[in-house]
């Protein structure tokens, strides 16, 4: 794949931890490292899908980014500049260049607002003297997306859920982004409803030069929406390809069973594959080794003890994965 422009988002060895509570541990000090030590870019005008499955640290990495949670260690840059420390004027900044769209609209979608006044609240808060600028671009997004701006004056619970999933990404796009968050967006709509979501993502690429980070566990919705793919476990990339090529031919195992996991065309049955062990990720800051390699079929002692390093293959530099046994 050709990259279309720019780095816009380049986060450099990113990490969150977050304590949990002495009391859990007989008063011992514990940590959970929901993301380690995370180097991803996303490009202008591309979509880079981030998968995994729950609990593999994708939706913190999400907000990281979007510096809705203040890292721990690492570097977060946009369009180049350091917003990593930003407070202030400068972090409300970058966020009108970065926003969120989240897998639930019900939690981002005010019940005690019109629909127009919640789509255009954030030109509100930009622009806080102009409220013809709020009307104007409320009404302009909301035809973006796909909805009636005589719809303005209505509530959120007089709609259906891809309706209101319509507004939030309305209510993203209202400030123009550079980039969007776009957190598990479909995973909570009916199958029909999700394509008509993603078709408005595909198009939205088609008329702006949006980039997206699209967070999901579905490998389906990956081949249709993303150009390229990070596969995140247990806090870490654990492998990066443009999306034909990890579709087609997948190195680690874990990226290997999340594809035997997509429905087989003939059969709409799901394959049958290690990951159904019910071992959740583990984020523990104390873990040591490959952190799949008690589900990984593959395993050895090397595996129990030294962490594998992301790495380019010897066939495609683009083609980066974290297995002592791909090359």
């Amino acid at each position: 794949m050709t990259l279309k422009g720019i780095p816009i988002l380049e986060l450099q060895r990113l990490e969150k931890r977050f304590p949990l509570p002495r009391a859990t541990f007989g008063g011992a000090r514990r940590e959970v490292k929901a993301v380690d030590s995370v180097d991803l870019t996303v490009y202008s005008g591309e979509t880079v899908a981030l998968i995994g499955e729950s609990g593999s640290g994708k939706t913190t990495l999400g907000r990281c980014a979007a510096r809705l949670y203040p890292p721990t260690k690492g570097r977060i840059l946009f369009k180049g500049l350091d917003i990593t420390e930003k407070h202030g004027s400068d972090l409300r900044h970058f966020r009108k260049s970065v926003q969120m769209v989240f897998q639930d609209p019900n939690e981002s979608l005010n019940p005690r607002m019109p629909v127009g006044t919640i789509i255009g609240e954030p030109t509100r808060i930009q622009n806080p003297r102009d409220p013809i600028l709020w009307h104007k671009r409320a009404q302009e997004v909301m035809e973006l997306v796909g909805l009636s701006p005589t719809l303005m004056d209505r509530y959120p619970h007089e709609f259906s859920g891809g309706q209101r999933q319509r507004m939030a990404i309305a209510r993203a796009l209202v400030l123009q982004p550079d980039l969007i968050i776009a957190d598990e967006p479909v995973s909570s709509l009916d199958v029909s409803i999700q394509s008509q979501i993603l078709n408005l993502f595909a198009n939205l690429r088609e008329t702006t030069n949006l980039a997206l980070l699209f967070i999901t566990h579905d490998m389906a919705v990956v081949n249709f929406i993303a150009d390229r793919v990070a596969v995140m476990y247990s806090g870490q990339i654990i492998e990066t390809a443009d999306c034909a090529t990890l579709l087609k031919n997948p190195l680690h195992p874990y990226s290997q069973a999340l594809k035997s996991a997509v429905p087989s065309i003939t059969t709409g049955k799901r394959i049958p594959d290690f990951t159904s062990a019910n071992i959740a990720p583990d984020l523990s800051a104390s873990l040591t080794g490959c952190p799949f390699h008690a589900r990984c079929p593959e395993a050895s002692s090397i595996c129990l003890e030294v962490v594998p390093i992301l790495k380019a293959t010897n066939c495609d530099s683009s083609h980066k994965v974290a297995c002592h046994f791909r090359e």
